[in-house]
């Protein structure tokens, strides 16, 4: 097969806090790629100089694996890749810094989803080392209680749902101690949980929403969490036969959320029902895992559309390639979008 003349760099990090793509994946990606492309190379960044090493490889994609990098010379104290390449004419996959930092921040996410008239739990933000007094919670009992900053079930476990102010302080405690970070405490939603992976059509620019159901073990405590040893270990059990109607809402935020948050390309975004029925944004990863028969996303492609893991990677690397780079643009307001939801495939 004669390969297209496209240079093609993926990166990622050595820094597991900083990667958002494993080894294990990177080189599932490069295998596919290596098929298609003239060239397809690996960087491993880890700095700015590393950067500057990418740029001067002059590729014509970038095949994103990185969100930023610390920089204590940045007035923002980091490095936001994106923006750094888009500002040197590199193209690159996926979304562009502003949607890639509401990911970053779920709080801010939350907001951003609340102030385009979607639906999320009540919350607030309890910062690392902050003294606040059982007073200030202002949010109804039980609660669920995670990081603001991090993906893959971190920090997540059997103790994030909270039933009163000792185990919130205690919860809250533990984030700090173990991973350095302020808490977003919310509202625990009750009802059933779905990952939807959207991917933006290359035909007809349409969004592809796809939702999958997932459904953790009970733990033993009455409540089921997609914790971070049930997600490395690939335990949840994964549906696609889902009801009509929930279906059809749940596809209709998750497009909503992703428009609003200025998704581009592809992302995942992740609801969970209330105890009425009513979807509610969870969070968003914009750079999801796209490992083989392990990612939410890459299960979501396969049992609603057939999309092999091929033909998926290939997919977001034309869509990229079919982009030029855009410098600052805004984020999108939420918009109405065509909504694929393919019934018939599941």
């Amino acid at each position: 097969m004669k390969k297209i003349q496209k240079h093609i760099e993926i990166i990622r990090s050595t820094t597991a806090r900083l990667s958002s793509l494993s080894q294990e994946s990177c080189d599932a990606i490069q295998a596919v790629l290596a098929s298609h492309y003239a060239v397809v190379g690996v960087s491993t960044v880890n700095n700015a100089a590393d950067l500057e090493r990418l740029v001067a490889k002059q590729p014509d994609l970038v095949f994103m694996g990185l969100k930023f990098l610390p920089d204590n010379e940045s007035p923002a104290g980091k490095i936001w890749v994106s923006d750094y390449l888009e500002s040197r004419g590199i193209n690159h996959t996926g979304s562009a810094r502003k949607a890639i930092e509401f990911e970053f921040n779920k709080s801010l996410a939350k907001q951003r989803v609340l102030d385009a008239g979607l639906k999320t739990a009540p919350f607030l933000v309890i910062k690392n080392g902050q003294a606040y007094a059982d007073t200030d919670i202002g949010l109804s009992f039980p609660l669920f209680v995670k990081p603001t900053n991090l993906g893959g079930g971190q920090g997540i476990d059997d103790d994030s749902v909270v039933r009163n102010l000792t185990d919130l302080r205690a919860k809250v405690a533990s984030l700090a101690t173990n991973y350095s970070t302020d808490a977003l405490v919310e509202e625990y939603l009750t009802g059933r949980e779905f990952s939807v992976a959207i991917l933006r059509d290359e035909s007809s620019d349409e969004l592809l929403v796809m939702p999958i159901e997932l459904v953790a073990t009970d733990n033993g405590r009455g409540d089921r969490i997609l914790s971070q040893q049930v997600k490395s270990s690939n335990q949840e059990t994964v549906l696609a036969d889902i009801d009509a109607m929930t279906r059809a809402r749940v596809v209709d935020v998750a497009a909503r959320v992703f428009e609003a948050l200025g998704g581009r390309d592809y992302g995942r975004i992740d609801i969970r029902l209330d105890g009425a029925g009513t979807p509610h944004f969870l969070e968003a990863n914009l750079i999801p895992s796209l490992i083989d028969d392990y990612g939410s996303f890459p299960k979501a492609c396969s049992l609603n559309i057939g999309m092999d893991h091929e033909a998926m990677i290939l997919s977001l690397v034309r869509l990229g390639l079919a982009r030029c780079p855009v410098f600052d643009e805004p984020v999108a307001e939420p918009a109405l979008v065509a909504l694929f939801s393919p019934v018939a495939a599941i």
